[in-house]
């Protein structure tokens, strides 16, 4: 599939530059549930094994992704329930900053207060980035992991997950990776834990999900929840087995076959296209948004070297503009994320030039009213 073919896939209307929130369902996940909707709908004699075929094939979708083999991955609703499978596994101290998504700081903070066998160690970051340099410093002794976001949600900065393999040697690496899965050709050999969703970069829909775990994950984590799905019998009546002994253990019920199929369908696309080729793409586009907002002296505070960034340009108007800058892209039809001061912008590989010239007569507006 070549990027032009994926491309073709963006259904939405002109103007939409919010994949960091959700991005809309790609033309292929949506046919995928349509499809099995409608199965369902009917229940045709024979036609309800299709929905059990489904774990297999997501599974199989994630490992071309990822690199990992099937039997590490196991499908998950949301990026959330992998993350606290993670943390309410681990054992011993878990560094990790603070500014994170809040998935991560309150998942470590939950099962410390629960089951007190994880501490979280505090990271002091270089103005919310996540370095190498700054994990070398603050390594304790009694630091078992580290977890980090691949993306934050916040500065759009791309963490060097390769560089911190380097500096922590045989610990577990967590990897919240929803902020850049699917469109960043990330070293996922270099993690232990990589945690996502598929409702934003991989335009999958809510409800989608994965958990993948390295050998030495699944032998120093503990499936704390671990359901009726999560053995090697289909159904154990009448006794309680041990926990599977792949990533099936982190399973707590029986999966929705029909978010496996909307994942499936989305993964199957971008491993045929290639993250690479979809990442190129997506750079070339953020470099535009970047030199658009310069053009109207608007400051971009994500960073501008290709190599710390994905999707995201974050802007930091004046404080007093704030409410100023997001009403006008409002008012030309852009779909964007204001928080805490500043606006982000959420680029995708297919993101088009009349959503460009969008995004032009917004700062043209936004420029003109700021200068009274």
């Amino acid at each position: 599939m070549t990027i032009d073919d994926f491309n073709a896939g963006f259904t939405e209307e002109p103007g939409y530059l919010d994949y960091g929130r959700v991005g809309p369902l790609s033309t292929a996940a949506a046919e995928e549930v349509l499809a099995f909707t409608q199965v369902l709908q009917r229940a045709r004699h024979g036609s309800m094994d299709a929905f059990s075929e489904q774990d297999g094939r997501v599974r199989a979708a994630a490992a071309a992704v990822t690199g990992f083999t099937p039997e590490q991955i196991v499908f998950e609703p949301n990026t959330t329930t992998g993350i606290m499978h993670a943390m309410f596994g681990l054992t011993g101290g878990v560094l990790l900053s603070a500014e994170e998504f809040p998935s991560l700081p309150i998942g470590a903070v939950r099962a410390q207060e629960a089951l007190h066998t994880v501490q979280p160690v505090w990271l002091e970051t270089d103005h919310g980035k996540v370095t190498p340099g700054q994990i070398r410093e603050q390594l304790e002794q009694n630091v078992a992991a580290v977890a980090v976001s691949l993306v934050d949600s916040r500065t759009g900065y791309l963490c060097d997950i390769e560089g911190i393999r380097q500096v922590i040697g045989d610990r577990l690496l967590v990897v919240d990776a929803i902020q850049g899965f699917g469109v960043v050709d990330a070293p996922w050999e270099a993690a232990d834990v990589v945690v996502t969703g598929g409702q934003k970069w991989c335009r999958a829909g809510w409800g989608t999900g994965l958990l993948a775990l390295s050998d030495r994950a699944l032998e120093r984590l503990t499936p704390v929840f671990s359901g009726f799905s999560a053995t090697e019998e289909a159904e154990p009546w009448g006794h309680v087995p041990p926990p599977a002994p792949d990533a099936r253990a982190y399973r707590i019920a029986n999966p929705d076959p029909l978010a496996q199929a909307r994942l499936a369908a989305a993964l199957e696309e971008i491993a045929e296209t290639g993250v690479a080729a979809i990442n190129a793409a997506m750079a070339e586009r953020v470099s535009r948004a970047i030199e658009l907002a310069d053009e109207y002296a608007i400051a971009v505070v994500s960073s501008r070297d290709e190599q710390e960034r994905a999707g995201m340009v974050v802007l930091e108007p004046p404080a007093e503009q704030v409410t100023l800058l997001t009403a006008s892209l409002h008012n030309h039809g852009v779909t964007a994320t204001t928080r805490l001061g500043q606006v982000r912008l959420s680029i995708h590989s297919a993101t088009s030039d009349e959503t460009f010239e969008m995004l032009r007569a917004a700062f043209v507006s936004y420029s003109t009213a700021a200068s009274y």
